[in-house]
């Protein structure tokens, strides 16, 4: 089959063929369609610190994906052979304190499809079938390889409730601006989204946002006048790693008002934490999709709702052939971008 290997230590990834995975008794095969890029495989690509540190070569990486079940394991009852499907890229141990408690994405021994596993960047992929999220017969493949990043702003959006709330993104990023989609969608009053990218700013404002912000030209404060708020940001989605966006938000947000943080910093940084207690400030930070209420969410949202279904697409900007990976890559790479999908079919 053909997939994209990262096949040593170093910068670089190679289109080639290896073999099939192999399906246990408890596993799913699955025919990829298409398959979404993320940061992660950006950092793998270009093996900086962290890829460094949890990848060991060779390894097929990807792992955001949507395809049709070819082949089940013996044991499989859950899952059958022509079903549509994506999969949960977090495969857990199903023994630890939070597994057994029903904290299944809180796992501390996930292994990660992609980047500790071998991936979705191939023609077949080979994931335990309590992963598979089964899709209906109709599922727009661009639409499903793309439930991965839209389940953690699934995740992140709805950790408080939000309904009449004025609401704050900070990154316009997909899936920062998936979150603004989803927040629009389950009633927010304002939803803001900010960034430095005239590009992306345009994509959120297809997707629902109020006001798109570009802060290198306009304040929060400033955004908040226009819109007649009186107040700060009830609810805060910190979707860029930035400590600069970290701490406008803190500067803009209303007492006793909540953030939900799934932006990763590159390095640590300072919080005003005297703002934070005196204002009575709730943080709380997200990783991944909750396993599997978050699923759960997304598709029922996405069934009953034709409008939210085109923010979700609008976002998808660039789609490529996966023998056109690395021009897929750099378009990634550019930011001048909504998500990027390699087509596998």
């Amino acid at each position: 089959m053909r997939a994209l290997v990262k096949h040593s230590a170093g910068p670089g990834l190679e289109l080639m063929e290896r073999p099939e995975p192999p399906v246990g008794p408890d596993d799913v095969k699955i025919r990829v369609q298409r398959a979404g890029l993320c940061g992660t495989d950006l950092h793998l690509e270009s093996w900086d610190d962290w890829a460094a540190s949890v990848v060991k070569p060779p390894l097929v990486i990807g792992h955001e994906f949507f395809g049709e079940v070819v082949e089940i394991g013996e044991d499989v009852t859950s899952v059958a052979v022509g079903q549509k499907a994506s999969g949960e890229g977090h495969v857990v141990c199903g023994t630890c304190r939070n597994c057994r408690a029903g904290r299944r994405h809180v796992c501390i021994r996930t292994s990660s499809v992609g980047v500790n596993r071998d991936g979705a960047f191939a023609d077949f992929v080979v994931i335990p079938a309590g992963n598979v999220w089964v899709q209906p017969d109709d599922m727009d493949p661009d639409l499903g390889a793309v439930f991965d990043p839209l389940g953690n702003a699934v995740h992140t959006t709805l950790s408080f409730p939000l309904a009449g709330e004025d609401v704050v993104v900070t990154g316009a990023g997909p899936i920062g601006i998936m979150a603004a989609a989803i927040a629009r969608h389950v009633g927010a009053r304002y939803v803001v989204v900010t960034d430095v990218s005239d590009y992306r700013l345009e994509l959120a404002k297809a997707a629902g946002a109020d006001l798109a912000v570009n802060v290198s030209r306009t304040t929060l404060a400033e955004a908040q006048h226009a819109l007649g708020m009186r107040e700060g940001f009830d609810i805060g989605l910190e979707m860029s790693g930035s400590p600069l966006a970290m701490a406008e938000m803190l500067t803009n947000l209303n007492h006793g008002a909540r953030v939900a943080m799934l932006g990763l910093p590159t390095d640590a940084y300072s919080i005003d934490w005297g703002k934070v207690i005196t204002h009575m400030i709730t943080i709380k930070g997200i990783y991944g999709r909750e396993m599997y209420d978050t699923w759960y969410a997304m598709s029922a949202m996405l069934a009953t709702s034709a409008t939210l279904r085109d923010a979700v697409r609008s976002i998808i900007t660039h789609r490529y052939p996966a023998e056109q990976w690395q021009d897929a890559f750099a378009a990634a790479r550019s930011g001048q971008c909504g998500k990027v999908v390699l087509d596998w079919s």
